[in-house]
């Protein structure tokens, strides 16, 4: 059994946009290259759905899938890749130098 549900993975993928925006307006100094790291892991869960590079078309994707079609394997690696996300969006929120 997963860890996550696609519909788990859907909410989180598709809040990135917002959540890194708030984070940037909240951070002390530029974010510089965490930006780009997190651009990184939204493609790498792209292409595992086969999206656009873009979080909110990666949750649209998981959206379209049926049930039936997917593995824990994937469903782990998208959780993993979301943890990430999530972990450089809360760097990026936290910066002060």
């Amino acid at each position: 059994m997963p860890k996550t549900t696609p519909a788990d993975l859907a909410v989180a993928f598709r809040s990135l946009s917002r959540r890194l925006r708030e984070a940037v307006d909240a951070a002390e100094s530029p974010p510089g290259s965490l930006v780009g790291e997190l651009d990184a892991l939204v493609a790498q869960a792209a292409t595992l759905v086969g999206s656009a590079p873009d979080a909110t078309a990666v949750a649209d994707a998981i959206e379209a899938r049926p049930s039936s079609q997917w593995d824990i394997a994937t469903l782990d690696t998208l959780r993993d890749l979301g943890v990430s996300a999530g972990s450089l969006i809360r760097r990026i929120s936290e910066r002060d130098s």
